[in-house]
């Protein structure tokens, strides 16, 4: 059988086994090993997966991912996202859907110092969801911003897609940090904005809440942003001046957070072992990810699968911005039944090629990327925000909360349409980074 054959015939297994739900990481590594095995034998197999596992978990440049893990559930138990929420519901309450429009800013600043999806929308599900019930708020509506929402998480630095993205492409994670940031703010007011628009086709969706003096404002963002500020600036600063690295970023982001919290004492000694507890699970996880991924990319490379590919897509009689769409398209079929982070692992070596031959930029692809995986995590079968958001309200069926969602998905292409036309918005923040 002929290699190429077997790498398409593995990439279908893959997504078939993924779509019926089996755990992503051991699916990719057996299929990995087995089909390394099949074209070099069990002794290349085992050798290459013992040596890429090693290699993965002793990998300095992911040291940023349990640093930036930590930073994000340091803020998670130590209540920042609760200020964060007050301050945004006093600045924009008062409109209507005004609530919701808070969470979503709300969920922005707080990926500021955290950088995963779906704890983004867990914690927000907890802050936002009893508030919006409490006045009025359509079921469906209310669910769904939140979940959707949580996708800021991944775009505003620090991002773990982001650092998973630049270590299997040897992209700069710095400058992917600070692509991240002009996409996110426009892709979080294209959030607000579709909010807005089902509040006006439907005023009875959404309440408009209190006014309150901009007295009581400036003190509740002074409260609840200052914190996040103070450590957002720390971090990007640092890098934009070119004081560190983005893997020393994480270590500088780490201790500002401790610091800030400890201030305030806001962080308990309970908070701060089950932020621990929280990221040795998370990181190892998303390490043994890639690591799993990084074998089976192994195995697609013998094969020369990712290369034809490449090739292929190069060759269409179409112009680069068409082919570029429809990379999008498919990863958004595919993020419909792929985990949104073992989506990124599986695709990045078949279609990072194709888009460096076109002539797009790493960086962009990768803001690009993310927002179109993003799409994933909000759609069924898998939609990991939407479970997320269920697992915290019960009371909304998952059906609803999908329902919900068109106006976020529309956002989302509209965002990915404008980095398109004009792909500085995620590439001229990098340019200047010393």
């Amino acid at each position: 059988m002929e290699r190429e054959l077997i790498g398409l015939i593995s990439v279908i297994v893959l997504i078939v086994l993924l779509a019926s739900r089996m755990p992503v990481a051991f699916v990719m590594l057996v299929l990995g090993m087995g089909g390394i095995g099949w074209i070099k034998g069990p002794d290349a197999a085992l050798g290459a997966a013992s040596s890429i596992m090693y290699s993965t978990f002793a990998n300095y440049a992911l040291v940023v991912v349990p640093l930036f893990t930590w930073m994000g559930y340091i803020g998670y138990h130590s209540g920042i996202g609760a200020h964060l929420y007050e301050a945004a519901y006093k600045l924009v309450g008062r409109l209507k859907g005004g609530l919701a429009m808070a969470t979503t800013i709300a969920c922005a600043a707080f990926g500021a110092i955290c950088g995963s999806t779906t704890a983004t929308s867990a914690t927000f599900a907890t802050l936002a969801l009893p508030e919006m019930k409490k006045r009025g708020y359509n079921r469906s509506l209310a669910t769904a911003n939140v979940a959707a929402s949580g996708i800021l998480g991944v775009l505003i630095p620090p991002s773990v897609i982001f650092i998973v993205y630049a270590s299997i492409t040897a992209e700069s994670v710095a400058k992917l940090f600070i692509a991240g940031i002009f996409p996110g703010m426009a892709l979080m007011a294209f959030f607000m904005l579709g909010t807005w628009v089902v509040v006006a086709l439907d005023p009875n969706k959404a309440p408009p809440g209190p006014s309150f003096p901009w007295r009581e404002r400036m003190l509740a963002l002074a409260k609840g942003g200052i914190e996040v500020i103070i450590i957002f600036v720390a971090v990007i600063g640092g890098l934009l001046a070119g004081l560190f690295t983005g893997t020393e970023a994480g270590s500088v982001g780490c201790f500002a957070t401790l610091v800030v919290v400890i201030i305030r004492r806001a962080l308990t000694w309970k908070g701060f072992i089950a932020s621990l507890k929280d990221t040795v699970r998370t990181s190892t996880m998303v390490m043994f990810l890639v690591g799993a991924a990084a074998i089976f990319g192994e195995f697609l490379g013998l094969t020369r699968l990712p290369m034809l590919v490449a090739d292929w897509v190069v060759a269409l009689p179409l112009p680069p911005w068409l082919i570029m769409v429809a990379i999008l398209i498919m990863l958004m079929i595919m993020g419909c039944v792929v985990d949104a982070l073992a989506m990124i692992l599986l695709t990045i070596p078949i279609f990072y090629p194709a888009a460096m031959k076109l002539g797009f930029d790493g960086t962009w692809f990768g803001v690009i990327m993310t927002l179109a995986l993003g799409m994933g995590v909000l759609t069924p079968p898998v939609g990991a925000n939407v479970y997320v958001v269920y697992a915290v309200d019960k009371e909304t069926p998952v059906m609803e909360i999908f329902r919900g969602t068109w106006p976020y998905l529309i956002a989302l292409w509209f965002c990915c349409f404008i980095l398109l036309i004009f792909p500085q918005l995620a590439t001229f923040l990098p340019s200047l980074i010393k």
